[in-house]
């Protein structure tokens, strides 16, 4: 799954696109230099003879530019972009992370299924044992056709749940097959569900083992990146320095323009303050103030769910512990009760309603011992 599941692999993509918005910005913060050759032929009147003459030129020209960094706006947007570039690759970890989980649920949920079926299966055939015996002492008068026909009443209710508990089966296998990039097949599996065990887990944990939760960290990482973006706009508000140097080769004989070229050449500097687009740049400023708030406190409700979320699964598995140990009791309990029932309508002392009662009983809380163990391990 990690390796073929789609939304890892965009999200994946997604770290690379941030990685090269982070190369971007920190391209802008090297000089310009531009270069370029142009050769132009024009036909225009003499000012000395008033006749037409023709004549060539060209020209070669090496320009440079640099905005010197006063306030550290360039700083601030590549740690912005470096921030984003982190709180993305905390969203991969947590697309894989989101991934290995759903596999791993989806498949102990379909083992969970097949031990459902073995459960149904299983008292499908005690049923059968029970329809027949109902028959047989139906057939020779020794008790009504009533006891008959719910013997096989409670037959076909068993055997009902097997195709709905197959189709479920089929659903899973799919599901799973979806996640780790496959087609719809069947997923290859152990029947060891009785031997599946939760792992056991220290009684006390420290709070930072939260910070290695990917959501957390994206939410860290975003809020960072939230912070430099309102630097960088604040110091936009702020004066500028542009240096600028430009260097032109001209010549009416191309030949000429590399051996004995006319040479120019000009250097210089700009302060640049914002005057009318201020409004602009400070409602830009107010943007970013607002994204930084929202980033602050989308981080603290991603903080204080992930410590809701341990706290309600850790209770979930203490509670889950005792509902299971609670079942499989009852479990013993009702089959010891359904063994005395079946003594004692076989012998004649009891009506087979109470057997009947003891099969659904039993029937009822093997599925919830299933699913209890089922919801704990998950």
């Amino acid at each position: 799954a990690r390796r073929n599941n789609p939304d890892i692999r965009t999200a994946r993509s997604r770290v690379d696109q941030y990685r090269a918005q982070l190369r971007g910005a920190q391209g802008d913060n090297f000089p310009t230099l531009d270069a370029g050759v142009s050769a132009a032929r024009a036909r225009s009147l003499s000012a000395a003879t008033g006749h037409p003459a023709e004549s060539a030129g060209f020209q070669g020209l090496l320009q440079a530019s640099y905005n010197v960094e006063l306030w550290g706006e360039r700083s601030s947007s590549i740690d912005a972009a470096k921030a984003s570039l982190a709180a993305q690759q905390a969203a991969a970890s947590a697309a894989e992370l989101t991934i290995a989980s759903s596999v791993a649920s989806g498949y102990m949920t379909l083992v969970s299924l097949d031990e459902q079926l073995r459960v149904t299966r299983a008292t499908l055939d005690s049923r059968a044992d029970s329809l027949k015996l109902a028959q047989r002492q139906f057939e020779s008068g020794y008790t009504s056709r009533l006891e008959w026909v719910q013997s096989r009443s409670e037959y076909q209710t068993a055997k009902a749940q097997v195709p709905l508990l197959q189709h479920q089966i089929a659903q899973q296998e799919n599901a799973l097959s979806i996640l780790v990039g496959m087609n719809p097949r069947q997923i290859a599996r152990q029947n060891h569900f009785d031997h599946v065990a939760p792992q056991v887990l220290p009684a006390v944990m420290p709070s930072q083992l939260l910070q290695r939760r990917p959501d957390i960290v994206q939410a860290e990482r975003q809020l960072l990146a939230a912070d430099a973006s309102l630097q960088s706009s604040r110091a936009s508000l702020l004066p500028s320095l542009n240096l600028t140097a430009s260097g032109t080769m001209q010549s009416s004989v191309l030949h000429e323009l590399v051996e004995n070229p006319f040479r120019l050449w000009s250097i210089g500097g700009s302060v640049l303050a914002p005057l009318l687009n201020r409004e602009a740049l400070t409602a830009q400023v107010d943007v970013s103030m607002a994204t930084r708030n929202q980033a602050l406190y989308s981080y603290e409700k991603v903080v204080r769910s992930a410590f809701s979320e341990v706290n309600d699964d850790l209770d979930a598995i203490a509670r889950y512990q005792e509902q299971l140990s609670e079942l499989q009791a009852q479990e013993k309990v009702v089959q010891e009760a359904l063994r005395i029932a079946r003594n004692r309508y076989q012998n004649g002392y009891a009506s087979y309603l109470d057997e009947l009662d003891a099969q659904r009983t039993l029937f009822s809380i093997q599925l919830s011992v299933v699913q209890a163990k089922n919801n704990l391990l998950l």
